[in-house]
């Protein structure tokens, strides 16, 4: 069974498209800038990304396990001109065979799941060897004091946002599951005019050439 937070999901379908406004369209635009072939995204939300893939991507497996967002993002995908196939799944068991992407995508996703390694050596499985792993998480801040913050506030935090930790360092993650980390950008992101700026990163890594 697929985890449900429809309190939170119907709250953040709600939320994204301020967020976008604010500058989540460009971050997505950035992440999926050059991807070509076959593409997996997995947490695709409510499908904000659909319409920002380019013309080089052949098609699209949007993953999602929350049943209200996954029926908003089946809307999104038949207004798209990239093929877009929106289906349930967990990120720790993606519905793909092994190497059968040559990207995977991650928007704000990593920050949830309860196992990071668990998700990323699942990601290894399904992207061939050599294969793009796209990423835009929010991360533990480098401040020492917002870090401590972020610390005491996580375990409410994930209660209340379908599993959201605040506090993780998801780069060291993505290069201890032995992906090699080709470019990233990090800076401060703020979802609300009254929200402070949340450190984020935005950036590719490279699977290995052997499998896992």
């Amino acid at each position: 069974m697929t985890p449900q937070h429809p309190r939170f999901a119907r709250a953040y379908a709600r939320a994204v498209p301020a967020i976008n406004r604010r500058g989540g369209t460009e971050h997505r635009r950035s992440l999926l800038a050059g991807l070509r072939g076959r593409v997996i995204e997995v947490g695709a939300g409510e499908g904000s990304s659909f319409g920002l893939y380019p013309a080089t991507v052949e098609n699209v497996l949007g993953v999602e396990p929350d049943d209200y967002l996954r029926g908003l993002a089946e809307q999104k995908a038949k207004l798209v001109a990239v093929p877009v196939a929106v289906v349930p799944g967990t990120a720790e068991n993606i519905p793909a065979a092994d190497g059968e992407a040559d990207a995977v995508v991650v928007s704000l996703v990593l920050c949830s799941v309860a196992d990071q390694a668990a998700v990323l050596a699942e990601i290894r499985r399904v992207l061939r060897p050599g294969g793009t792993l796209a990423f835009y998480e929010h991360v533990r801040s480098d401040r020492r004091v917002l870090a401590a913050v972020e610390d005491l506030l996580t375990p409410v935090w994930q209660r209340m946002a379908g599993g959201c930790h605040p506090n993780r360092d998801t780069l060291q993650a993505i290069a201890a599951a032995g992906f090699q980390v080709l470019d990233t950008e990090r800076f401060g992101f703020s979802a609300g005019p009254l929200s402070p700026p949340i450190a984020h990163i935005l950036g590719r890594a490279i699977s290995p050439d052997e499998p896992r």
